[in-house]
């Protein structure tokens, strides 16, 4: 017997294509994408966007862990209460030597190493090894062990110092308002030199051998080939590298902390250490205003930093 169309079994038509030949996105598409997105949507937002918000929140009211009896509004008044802060005042001086006076030497020294680890030599692997080091320790734990180095009285560093004869007696660099910031400085110093040697060398890794092979033809020496090939190559990574230390300087208190706790007589302290002090002491009202005012300022910092060093070509 003859089997007719009608009595075919139907055939499901296959999901529309487009013309690429790849699935139209359905709406069953987007639930399972959804569904799979959930999770990491719960926990972001349960662990880093609640904090935040409660935050800022704090930030705007009387939140004091001695006295949770009145959280009420006030507005402004946590940061006119730190602005007539003399403490804060003098924190925030300290910030500015403290991200000035380790992000200069940090980037000279470690500009200088790439150059140096760029070239190829004998145990070249191993020396940058030992240069990537320190990188890969906890800010903390430097803090302890340079603490132990500037110890007045049994340190290394004035150890060292009196063989050579630069010195007569031990100096009390951890004790002395003096002398404090500089070993503070010295410690940050030697910690993040490593990450400019890392990020310029990988640079400079990707500037064409050409360039440096005709720049030698035409008899330009080693100064001229810096300024004229090497850091125009590697421009947009020197800028960027910048303004990342910039932030994590200035957000980087551990190192303080393990060194001195922000003494002599808080001469160490920056504006992100005395933050956490407030915190430990409670009044985490005063202490988000605080943290608010460090991201506005970097925030600010990063605008003017970034549309400072825009090429020419691109303001056009």
């Amino acid at each position: 017997m003859a089997v007719t169309a009608t009595d075919r079994p139907a055939v499901k038509p296959p999901a529309p294509r487009l013309r690429s030949g790849r699935r139209q996105f359905t709406g069953r598409t987007a639930l399972i994408l959804l569904a799979f997105m959930l999770p990491a949507i719960f926990f972001v937002g349960l662990f880093t966007y609640y904090p935040l918000l409660n935050g800022i929140s704090m930030a705007f009211r009387n939140y004091n862990l001695n006295d949770l009896s009145d959280t009420s509004w006030v507005g402004l008044e946590n940061f006119r209460t730190l602005l007539g802060d003399e403490m804060f005042r003098g924190t925030v001086k300290n910030s500015l030597v403290w991200v000035v006076g380790s992000l200069v030497p940090q980037f000279l020294i470690g500009f200088t190493l790439a150059l140096w680890l760029r070239r190829r030599f004998r145990f070249r692997g191993t020396y940058q090894a030992l240069v990537f080091f320190p990188w890969a320790v906890s800010g903390f734990l430097i803090g302890i062990l340079f603490r132990w180095m500037f110890n007045g009285e049994f340190g290394v560093v004035n150890d060292l110092l009196m063989k050579t004869h630069l010195i007569s007696t031990p100096v009390p660099w951890l004790a002395d308002a003096r002398y404090a910031m500089i070993a503070v400085i010295i410690a940050n110093v030697w910690y993040g030199v490593t990450f400019f040697a890392i990020m310029i060398l990988a640079a400079l890794q990707s500037v064409p051998e050409e360039l440096y092979e005709a720049s030698a033809i035409d008899g330009a020496g080693k100064v001229r080939t810096l300024f004229s090939i090497t850091i125009p190559s590697i421009r947009t990574t020197l800028a960027l590298t910048v303004l990342l230390r910039v932030i994590w300087i200035f957000n980087s208190p551990e190192l303080i902390f393990g060194m001195t706790g922000g003494g002599p007589a808080n001469e160490t302290h920056i504006v992100t250490s005395y933050m956490i002090q407030v915190t430990q002491e409670g009044d985490y009202g005063r202490a988000s205003a605080m943290g608010l005012m460090v991201v506005f300022v970097l925030m600010l910092f990063a605008i003017f930093y970034l549309l400072a060093i825009r090429p020419k070509k691109a303001m056009r």
